[in-house]
């Protein structure tokens, strides 16, 4: 992406900062370069400006998110309302179904987890909490498109055709199935041997604002698919009527 497409100012401190947080690990100056496309002069002053706000901590000549990041997602954790609201539901579907169970949100081209509850078998999947995962792939990505408005739908599908190359065309067609049915279900789309259906959440009819995801090793899940997602859908549909009626 080049500097002018990312714009000026404001935006460019903001695109610096998500390329930071979606990154698995610290990273250089050069290696920024290559992922923003910005000059790295220009990321030279952006760092500069994160780094006096604390939003980004230097080691070594590599960076990342800095102390005022770890307090924002503190203060996230205990006031988001959406995780509030589901959390109750996605700790019995935990407790009920033996699987994790993840909360994700849209963010631009990334399906994100907002929050998890682990499975306590000895073989499980899992989510990382505050990763993105490319909006291509998966049943929490599918669920979440699916139910977009309109437009965003349609820039999502563009942005994935020209950067992921994406059958945009054939996805669209995936995502019309899920509609109709309410769900996604997915097997090693993302993970070889990893199952998973997602539920959208809605406050208002037809656009979602998050879905829960169970995920299970395909194994496990092929003994009881159908329970699997009778169960998932049941917990969206509760954590949706308590948005609803806020």
């Amino acid at each position: 992406m080049s500097d002018t497409s990312v714009g000026a100012g404001a935006d460019r401190v903001l695109y610096v900062l998500a390329t930071l947080a979606r990154h698995d690990g610290p990273l250089s100056i050069a290696a920024l370069a290559e992922k923003t496309g910005l000059a790295q002069s220009t990321l030279y002053r952006q760092i500069a400006l994160l780094k006096r706000w604390g939003f980004v901590a230097e080691h070594e000549g590599e960076y990342g998110p800095g102390p005022l990041c770890v307090q924002l997602a503190w203060g996230f954790d205990q006031s988001s309302f959406l995780i509030h609201e589901a959390q109750p539901d996605m700790a019995t579907l935990a407790a009920a179904s033996g699987e994790t169970i993840g909360l994700l949100v849209a963010v631009k081209d990334q399906a994100v987890c907002l929050d998890m509850v682990e499975s306590q078998h000895p073989l499980r999947c899992s989510f990382t909490k505050g990763r993105g995962l490319p909006l291509a792939r998966g049943a929490s990505a599918k669920s979440l498109l699916a139910f977009m408005p309109h437009a965003r739908l349609q820039a999502a599908l563009a942005y994935l055709a020209a950067e992921a190359g994406v059958d945009a065309g054939r996805l669209a067609g995936e995502l019309d199935a899920i509609r109709q049915q309410g769900y996604a279900v997915t097997d090693s789309e993302v993970d070889a041997g990893v199952w998973g259906v997602s539920v959208p959440i809605f406050q208002r009819a037809n656009q979602a604002v998050a879905s829960i995801t169970l995920m299970a090793p395909s194994t496990r899940a092929a003994q009881r698919p159908d329970a699997l997602i009778d169960m998932t859908v049941a917990a969206a549909r509760r954590i949706s009527d308590r948005l609803k009626a806020a």
